[in-house]
């Protein structure tokens, strides 16, 4: 790759492309960068990644919509392609290191970091299966029976769906293939990778080629292991109980929500919907903090939610009346008391600071 600055100054150009929707003049400025001798897999990494950190930066801080953000994407992920579909004939055919299948979990849509992934390994000789966003994972499994690769690649960006991570890193290695898995769900070191038994955790997608290009063993076929073989916390039932009361606990809480706060009553069909999204995200975290028996998952959360709230002006202390009525509901659940705990006492030392990113996207 170019020096820094140059990188620098072509990742902006493309971001300007990208902001302004221009899908010609963002492929354009790959392709120039391309004839000028840039190697793709930077351009990949260092480029147009960086320029998808950006979009999710500008989200969070409130300076481009959703639907901007979506359109910014989609951008990035045909630019993607286009550099995909310059490459020579016999670059395509050249001999492969191995089969690789690379896909997300089960209800995870942010797809962008699997393709990266995808691409680079395919620049580094692997034939891939790229299956794209939110591979279920019984049609995961039947893909790799019918294929047998040397690995399947998962990734994760929302931490919400480390249970089903769990299910299918159990499912793909019972019939015999390695997992690999990536991206932000599964902690800044890995942590939570190697909790759920997965066979390996690549932090980006150049730690995850030099991880295939090792080699990872296949596992021993010895059926699909349960939750608690790999989680003995949950044997306490909590994590289940909390999901099973999952619409109860949402309807209880809004109500003395509002009761707490009288103002709510007046809010309009679409403030209210939001708030009771807002409120299932609290209690999805706190399940998935039960899961993997760790406060700081739910505590991160609970902070990047109060920064995005801030960065929007929107006013943040119900959502410590939220945790105290939530405590109040589960009160016979020691685990899920002590997190709603370390979750009020992490809003309470809350500096104020500027958003620089949420947690929780691609």
């Amino acid at each position: 790759m170019r020096h820094p600055t140059a990188t620098a100054d072509l990742a902006d150009r493309l971001w300007q492309a990208v902001a302004d929707g221009d899908e010609y003049r963002a492929v354009d400025v790959v392709h120039q960068a391309l004839a000028e001798g840039v190697d793709e897999e930077g351009l990949l990494l260092e480029v147009i990644a960086a320029v998808q950190e950006r979009v999710g930066a500008e989200w969070a801080a409130d300076r481009i919509t959703v639907a901007q953000e979506h359109a910014a994407t989609a951008i990035n992920e045909r630019v993607v392609a286009s550099l995909a579909h310059r490459r020579p004939p016999g670059q395509r055919r050249a001999p492969v290191r191995g089969r690789v299948t690379v896909g997300c979990i089960d209800g995870e849509w942010h797809a962008f970091p699997a393709r990266l992934v995808a691409e680079v390994l395919r620049l580094r000789h692997w034939r891939v299966d790229y299956l794209g966003a939110q591979a279920p994972t019984w049609h995961l499994v039947a893909h790799l029976h019918q294929t047998d690769p040397d690995a399947v690649l998962l990734s994760g960006s929302i931490p919400t769906h480390l249970p089903s991570a769990h299910a299918a890193i159990t499912a793909c290695q019972a019939v015999g293939v390695p997992v690999l898995v990536g991206g932000r769900a599964f902690g800044p070191d890995g942590r939570y990778a190697r909790a759920l038994g997965a066979d390996r955790w690549a932090a980006d997608a150049r730690s995850a080629a030099a991880v295939l290009e090792a080699g990872v063993p296949r596992p021993r076929q010895a059926g699909i292991r349960q939750a608690t073989d790999d989680l003995p916390h949950l044997a306490d039932q909590e994590y289940t109980m909390v999901v099973q009361s999952r619409s109860q606990l949402l309807k209880q809480t809004l109500v003395d929500l509002e009761a707490a706060f009288p103002a709510l009553r007046g809010y309009s069909d679409d403030a209210r919907e939001r708030t009771v999204e807002d409120l299932a995200h609290v209690v999805d975290f706190l399940g998935v903090s039960l899961y993997v028996d760790d406060s700081e998952l739910f505590t991160a959360f609970l902070v990047w939610t109060a920064d995005i709230s801030e960065a929007r002006k929107v006013p943040f202390r119900s959502l410590a009346a939220v945790l105290e009525i939530l405590a109040g509901q589960l009160r016979d659940f020691p685990r899920t008391v002590h997190l709603l705990r370390e979750g009020a006492a992490a809003l309470c030392d809350r500096p104020t600071r500027p958003v620089s990113g949420p947690d929780t996207r691609a």
